[in-house]
């Protein structure tokens, strides 16, 4: 992967993009199986996670995940919580000013991953309020099977918004 500033611009619109109307424990536990069953039918040997900054709300280890892609879920959660970006947005924008997350943020690798995987769960009016997060694919990867179920989760609530409306 060559970081790009259109990767970036594209990260850019995704976090704008996929914002949802509320979130609750209940669509922590509705997005989690989502991506749970998007994960198998890629045969991806991941660790899944929704977490606000103190409580998880969802963990699932599928087969061939380690303990080791928890440890990548807790430092990519990390990143967005304290940066309020995807982590990947984080990553590219370090590799394009050619700096690494210490150098720049003085905060230690060993609690911070810039790489791609967590993305930010946004409320309107509320703003980052939990982070979902995929590990055990390559980085670009981890962040479009998160970025795909978020999208297709947002777009069920709204389906369903409008048809109850009706």
């Amino acid at each position: 992967m060559t970081p790009s500033k259109e990767m970036l611009d594209q990260i850019v619109h995704e976090e704008g993009e996929l914002i949802l109307e509320r979130f609750t424990e209940e669509d922590a536990w509705e997005l989690g199986c989502l991506l749970v069953e998007e994960a198998r039918k890629r045969e991806a040997r991941v660790a899944v996670d929704i977490r606000r900054p103190a409580q998880i709300l969802f963990h699932a280890a599928l087969e061939g995940a380690t303990p080791d892609n928890d440890e990548w879920i807790r430092r990519k959660s990390n990143v967005v919580f304290r940066f309020g970006k995807a982590s990947f947005a984080v990553g590219i924008s370090l590799a394009l000013t050619d700096t690494t997350i210490e150098k720049k943020s003085f905060v230690s690798p060993l609690d911070y991953s810039p790489h791609g995987g967590a993305f930010p769960i946004r409320v309107t009016g509320c703003g980052l309020i939990a982070c979902a997060t995929v590990s055990g694919l390559p980085q670009e990867e981890d962040h479009a099977l998160v970025t795909a179920c978020i999208r297709k989760f947002k777009e069920s609530k709204t389906a369903k918004k409008e048809h109850t409306a009706r």
